[in-house]
């Protein structure tokens, strides 16, 4: 495992693609905290973090599937899975070690953003006028949910050898499990079995995390997740020896 998590670093790392998709990510979140109106810290007049907390997982949507769409799309064109399947390491090992490459540059992104939580923290009035729970659950919800999208994202791989394939697959398949099952519960046709609609999808569980309040109920959704995406894959590769 550790092999192929320090094998798919090393080649996100020497590359422009994780620099690119980093830089990518916090410009965009700068520019939606700071200096849009409709969505600028300053403007708000609250000092908060909502607007990361709240785009955030949008932006996720398109940069995660980016991260993950060559895990193992490029391995099957460029003809190495054979030679990576050929090594003594497990389906399991294999998929570990890209999944944790892969999330691993997520939390590598979220880092820089730390700088935004001191700058609103000083900028409160008086300073220091920020709830840090509620920050601290955020970014706990957007860790998890940075790791339920990169399981997402490598699932999404291993159905086909075309990247830009497994990038549109992974996008509508966190977007689904995102805000899909919320906007189908809304829907006024299925009643009380609207509320157990709405639990199914990830938004339900980040947005309790956001409040600051850890219950392990939502821990376990998200860890639940991530381990159906990872067997899913698991079956796939397991079915398709190349």
């Amino acid at each position: 495992m550790w092999q192929v998590l320090s094998k798919e670093l090393n080649t996100f790392l020497n590359s422009l693609i994780a620099y690119i998709v980093i830089s990518v990510f916090l410009t965009g979140i700068g520019l939606l905290m700071w200096v849009f109106p409709s969505t600028s810290v300053l403007e708000y007049g609250y000092a908060d973090m909502e607007t990361l907390f709240s785009f955030g997982p949008y932006v996720f949507m398109f940069l995660i599937p980016a991260i993950t769409m060559r895990m193992f799309a490029e391995e099957k064109k460029g003809g190495t899975m054979e030679l990576l399947l050929t090594k003594p390491l497990s389906d399991w090992q294999i998929i570990i070690g890209k999944y944790f490459s892969g999330w691993l540059l997520v939390c590598f992104a979220l880092i820089p953003t730390l700088i935004y939580y001191f700058s609103v923290y000083a900028l409160g009035d008086p300073a220091g006028n920020i709830d840090t729970a509620g920050v601290i659950g955020s970014y706990i919800g957007l860790l998890l949910l940075g790791a339920v999208f990169t399981s997402v994202g490598i699932l999404a791989s291993a159905l086909s050898n075309n990247q830009i394939v497994s990038f549109i697959i992974a996008v509508f398949l966190c977007f689904l499990l995102y805000s899909g099952f919320d906007s189908l519960a809304s829907v006024d046709v299925w009643g009380r079995s609207s509320v157990i609609l709405e639990q199914l999808g990830i938004i339900y569980h980040y947005n309790a995390m956001s409040k600051g309040l850890l219950d392990t109920r939502d821990i376990i959704y998200f860890l639940s997740v991530i381990a159906v995406m990872l067997l899913i894959t698991r079956i796939i590769l397991g079915s398709r020896r190349w």
